[in-house]
């Protein structure tokens, strides 16, 4: 069996590389993490921030090379009173914002799986939104996974998904944190500076970010290692 995994920046694949042991490979042009867990080959790599960033890479994946299952892995906004930071996350169902395409996804291991994440561009904010996806089922946010999903079922390829929460939704006043992030997940040097200088007050808001989303990419690096593990 061969498993892919998709993290969408390179501060969640990190984790992965880690968990699962792997060393650069390229294969064509394409350049991968590659390893084995027992009989089973591990791929990975980046998709980048967003819904487009992660179409295009699932595409030149499947292209690169076949798989037999692609997973997700990385960090999400949580929604709702029914999760919390760090809480890992195996939805029953992922919506596309934009389309309103519903896909389930086929979990490996045995996770309990519960509610929905929404795929959108869109950084929601307005707690009075967060209200109204909270209320019709939705538990966390994310950029990458109805795109990832979109492709493999169109090319016939069973995924998954494994995120766990780093912030929440309402945790932000303001979408200014979105755009400190280059599209590969490095940081912009321009926009950090803009805003520390024009926003000290929100520093320790930062800080606290950047502890949970790292402790967060790891949690969901190392389920997704258990999840791919021999029975």
């Amino acid at each position: 069996m061969k498993i892919a995994i998709l993290a969408p920046m390179r501060q969640e694949l990190a984790p992965v590389v880690q968990a699962f042991s792997l060393e650069r490979t390229t294969v064509g042009d394409t350049v991968l993490r590659s390893g084995r867990i027992g009989d089973t080959e591990i791929v990975a790599t980046t998709t980048g921030i967003g819904t487009a960033g992660a179409r295009q890479a699932t595409e030149r994946l499947l292209d690169a090379t076949p798989v037999d299952h692609v997973m997700v892995v990385g960090i999400a906004g949580g929604v709702g009173s029914t999760v919390k930071i760090g809480d890992l996350i195996f939805p029953s169902t992922v919506i596309d914002k934009s389309t309103g395409n519903e896909y389930q996804p086929t979990h490996l291991g045995d996770p309990t799986a519960r509610g929905t994440i929404l795929t959108s561009d869109d950084f929601h904010v307005d707690p009075g939104v967060v209200a109204e996806l909270a209320a019709a089922g939705v538990i966390a946010l994310d950029m990458e996974t109805s795109a990832v999903a979109e492709v493999c079922t169109r090319r016939g390829c069973q995924w998954s998904v494994i995120r766990a929460i780093s912030d929440m939704a309402t945790d932000h006043p303001d979408d200014s944190v979105l755009g400190l992030a280059k599209p590969d997940g490095s940081a912009n040097g321009p926009a950090v500076a803009k805003f520390l200088l024009t926003k000290p007050w929100r520093i320790p808001h930062l800080a606290r970010l950047q502890r949970d989303s790292k402790a967060a990419a790891t949690a969901a690096a190392e389920a997704a290692a258990r999840a791919c593990a021999p029975a």
